[in-house]
């Protein structure tokens, strides 16, 4: 078993360890100093571009307040003038994406053995934490007793502690709020969607809206690919399809989709199962809503928007002629935004198609709605601005073509 990655520094003349929590797999920190109220905004922001992580000790309100502050010195830097050619662009903006985050990730407050934040005016984090990085646990390899023991003997040291980033603390509490209230989805009739932390939040409902209104090929069963919240499962059920088999292999999607399906009343037609794509069998419909973008993602919940190499994209369409029933329908639901990123284009896209052994039935399409598509001042702008999503139908070779790409 692997051991978790320790951070270790000095405070009040004492050597200091304590186990590093981060969930996109940032290593621990080379170097850490501690601050506290008397920091200074313009020393914190310093050190944290000279790689240095500041380890807070005073209110955590302030800790907030300075939080603020490094992302304001962040923003206000000369920015140069972003390229005319769109990916270069992309690339620069995800660059520029990573820096901030680099640098807003080296304030870091404690938590103790209960998963709570040791600091004045701390929020009850206990069970965001708990809800993303599971129940508090002993030290690795020790019982309960040995850890207590192990921390009285060591001075200032406590084995069962641990360090997070403020920015990643905030970011759990948020996805916490989110999996309270849940996602209003109108194709659901206005039920709610509940997202898990690290679980793609169906916030777009375009896409959604798309599974909701094409016309069904058949309603005695349907795959769900990559199921995530359970949303299309969840449509696909109550619109009728009597059995639904939804899957996925992320644990945590894997959890949310059995929530989200029992809440809605719709588990007893919809099965959800641990699969790398596809599960065994044919079906007549089998929908998949894939990452839209081919490009390296740096935290888990981007594991639902970036995906490395086109994988899952290409494992979807060329396992599908094996799993479609001879007149099946497969649903492939795709931005096209990568091709006005000109991270791929249109025409390898059908040229997938064409190899996979799949006919073209149909498509339907839908602009977003979100803001982003009409922020003038987003460096992607025109890119988003031109967006389309789609739903694909798509046959096997045999069936002919009787839709227009």
């Amino acid at each position: 078993m692997n051991q978790p990655p320790v951070v270790e520094w000095t405070e009040a003349d004492e050597p200091r360890s304590a186990r590093w929590r981060s969930e996109n797999g940032t290593p621990p920190p080379r170097r850490v100093v501690i601050a506290d109220d008397r920091t200074k905004a313009d020393d914190a922001y310093r050190a944290a571009c000279e790689g240095t992580a500041l380890l807070w000790r005073g209110d955590f309100h302030n800790a907030r307040q300075l939080l603020t502050a490094l992302a304001r010195r962040i923003d206000r830097r000369p920015r140069k003038a972003p390229p005319a050619d769109v990916t270069q662009a992309f690339h620069v903006h995800r660059a520029a994406q990573n820096h901030r985050a680099r640098i807003l990730g080296m304030l870091l407050v404690p938590l103790d053995a209960t998963l709570a934040v040791p600091l004045h005016r701390a929020p009850d984090v206990r069970e965001a934490c708990t809800r993303a990085y599971g129940p508090a646990e002993p030290a690795t390899g020790e019982t309960a007793g040995e850890t207590e023991a192990t921390a009285t003997a060591a001075e200032g040291t406590d084995p069962t502690a641990s360090l997070v980033s403020l920015r990643e603390l905030l970011g759990l509490i948020g996805a916490n709020e989110w999996r309270r209230k849940g996602v209003e989805i109108p194709a659901l009739g206005g039920d709610r969607i509940h997202p898990h932390y690290g679980v793609f939040s169906p916030a777009r409902g375009e896409y959604v809206d798309l599974v909701a209104e094409a016309p069904l090929p058949a309603d005695e069963l349907a795959f769900d690919i990559g199921t995530g919240t359970g949303v299309l499962a969840s449509v696909l059920a109550r619109r009728g399809v009597r059995r639904v088999v939804a899957t996925d292999q992320d644990p945590r999607a894997l959890a949310c989709a059995r929530e989200n399906t029992e809440r809605l009343g719709v588990a007893g037609q919809v099965e959800v199962v641990e699969a790398d794509l596809f599960p065994a069998g044919r079906a007549p419909l089998i929908v998949c809503n894939p990452p839209w973008v081919p490009a390296k993602p740096t935290s888990p919940v981007e594991y639902a928007v970036y995906d490395p190499g086109n994988r899952m994209l290409y494992g979807f369409l060329n396992g599908l002629a094996d799993h479609l029933t001879p007149d099946g329908e497969g649903w492939l639901i795709l931005s096209d935004l990568a091709e006005h990123l000109g991270l791929r284009t249109h025409d390898e896209l059908l040229d997938a198609f064409a190899k996979a052994g799949l006919t073209i039935l149909g498509r339907h399409d839908i602009t977003p709605r979100h803001p982003r598509a009409r922020d003038t001042s987003d460096p992607l702008h025109v890119a988003r601005a031109a967006e389309v999503t789609s739903l694909w139908r798509l046959g096997t070779a045999d069936r002919g073509t009787s839709g227009t790409p």
